[in-house]
């Protein structure tokens, strides 16, 4: 049965007033629900309710211990329906179950993470340089436009609705138009835990309709955005002539080296879960690999090998490890950018292919690739392809090999596989990038500050002080003179 699902907008499910679309299951392309697209006109509706209902006593009014036990019951919320999401999860995006049953402890991690962040953070009397005490607080910045992607759309809608919430700001989602219901979701485990209504809206559809509106919205006060590098570039455009602050987590290009000293049996697995799990897609892929020539062709028949191995294959089944690309569409991108590999003089040693068999006609596979013998300045080594689709490049000289990997506009992360602690210092400072993981990849934590440099985007996430990104700072001075002010004096 086809569901078709109501939209949370200004503490009503209602649809939208758009037109109605489909989405579908990448697998085999049925159709999974359907729903209403938003306009600008629910974007304003949503964000004036939102402006009402922030000011109101019921959420003004909270303390921070009260708003942590509203976040602590999404966590439990999230928690109690986990096996439910993180199967809708996998109908929204195609993604392998496990990875989706993942990506659903990763959002309760998040909202019990800023529970306790929100209750324990601290404003502080600052050092007095006079007659007065002064001191430093932090409000919320009102209301907040999160845009999220269609990749990881549970993890990266936690990352953004827990710290804004625990700053008491107001949150008006704008979630990828083909992969909505994680959103929809955290909006109903919201209103059960007793956030409120207005305080959370989704409006799903087009980026640039719903997105556009939101953005430009005089009364949105902030955007936290992770997609597409160009669609941020555009953000940070708006936000200068609004003077709004903007976090932008965009693309990635992240360069793995393995040095010559690597424990070639970890390193090989770390290459293949950083570049073909989720499929690729995912913004810090490692997507080029740095291999020193002393263990080059070692590490190559290993990695060919586990390759080999993967299984891909049906993602409500527990032993696939790679799923369908999101779409047709995006799988024909992909497809093009290994043409444009192999035309640029690039070797394919692995992939580059549909899976055959019937299991895979209707859905949007594609095999994990790998391709040597192309320089770093190839398209394939410079621009985002978003998939399963790695390069192998030799290195042997350090400082020409730290020149190839910020050689690129992303700086989002790296990954470094040796043995040795000062050569783990000594890339880790030179590498122009956000997270730099060591003999380990894509791992993550909440307590960890997490973006990019360069065209990947500025702002952070995560981490403790990410509750601050939606609050202004005000000073106060409270005069403690037993005279008064000299100046006026006669």
């Amino acid at each position: 049965m086809i569901e078709h699902l109501k939209t949370f907008t200004a503490g009503a499910w209602r649809d939208a007033s758009g037109p109605r679309y489909a989405t579908e299951y990448p697998a085999d392309g049925s159709t999974v629900a359907t729903l209403h697209a938003a306009t600008a006109d629910d974007v304003n509706q949503a964000v004036q309710a939102a402006e009402v209902a922030r000011q109101r006593p019921a959420w003004a009014n909270l303390k921070p211990h009260e708003r942590a036990t509203l976040l602590h019951r999404m966590a439990a919320g999230i928690r109690a329906r986990d096996e439910e999401l993180a199967q809708l999860q996998r109908l929204d995006n195609g993604k392998p179950i496990k990875e989706t049953r993942a990506l659903v402890a990763s959002a309760a991690g998040t909202f019990q993470f800023f529970a306790a962040a929100c209750e324990t953070l601290e404003d502080r009397i600052t050092p007095s340089r006079g007659d007065f005490i002064t001191m430093s607080v932090h409000e919320p910045l009102g209301v907040v436009g999160a845009i999220t992607p269609w990749n990881s759309p549970i993890a990266s809608e936690a990352q953004k609705l827990a710290p804004a919430l625990a700053a008491g700001c107001a949150v008006v989602f704008k979630p990828a138009e083909i992969t909505p219901r994680m959103a929809i979701e955290l909006a109903r485990i919201a209103q059960q835990a007793g956030v409120p209504d207005g305080i959370i809206s989704v409006l799903p559809g087009k980026g640039s309709v719903v997105g556009d509106a939101l953005v430009r919205h005089p009364l949105v006060k902030r955007i936290a955005f992770t997609g597409g590098t160009a669609v941020g570039m555009g953000i940070a455009r708006i936000g200068a002539e609004k003077l709004m602050p903007t976090s932008l987590e965009l693309g990635g290009k992240s360069p793995t080296i393995v040095c010559a000293d690597a424990d070639l049996e970890h390193a090989v697995a770390g290459v293949l879960y950083g570049i073909f799990s989720s499929s690729g897609e995912s913004c810090i892929a490692g997507s080029r690999a740095f291999v020193h020539v002393s263990v080059y062709n070692e590490f190559k028949s290993r990695l060919l090998a586990g390759v080999g191995n993967l299984r891909v294959g049906d993602p409500a089944s527990e032993h696939t490890q790679m799923g369908p690309l999101v779409s047709m569409s995006h799988r024909a991108s992909i497809e093009r950018y290994v043409q444009i590999g192999l035309d640029e003089g690039g070797k394919l040693l692995a992939g580059g292919a549909r899976p055959a068999g019937s299991m895979f006609d209707k859905g949007s596979y594609y095999l994990p690739t790998v391709i040597e013998g192309l320089p770093n300045r190839a398209r394939m080594c410079q621009e985002e392809i978003f998939g399963p689709v790695l390069a192998l490049l030799p290195w042997s000289d350090e400082a020409d090999l730290i020149a190839q990997c910020n050689d690129n506009v992303y700086g989002l992360a790296a990954g470094i596989w040796t043995r040795d602690y000062k050569t783990v210092w000594r890339l880790g400072r030179a590498l122009q990038t956000g997270t730099v993981w060591v003999n380990t990849y894509k791992m993550f934590s909440s307590s960890t500050p997490f973006g990019g440099v360069k065209m990947s985007g500025t702002g952070r996430e995560k981490g403790r002080l990410g509750i601050l990104e939606y609050t202004t700072q005000k000073s106060y001075y409270w005069g403690m003179n037993e005279s008064p002010l000299a100046w006026s004096s006669t």
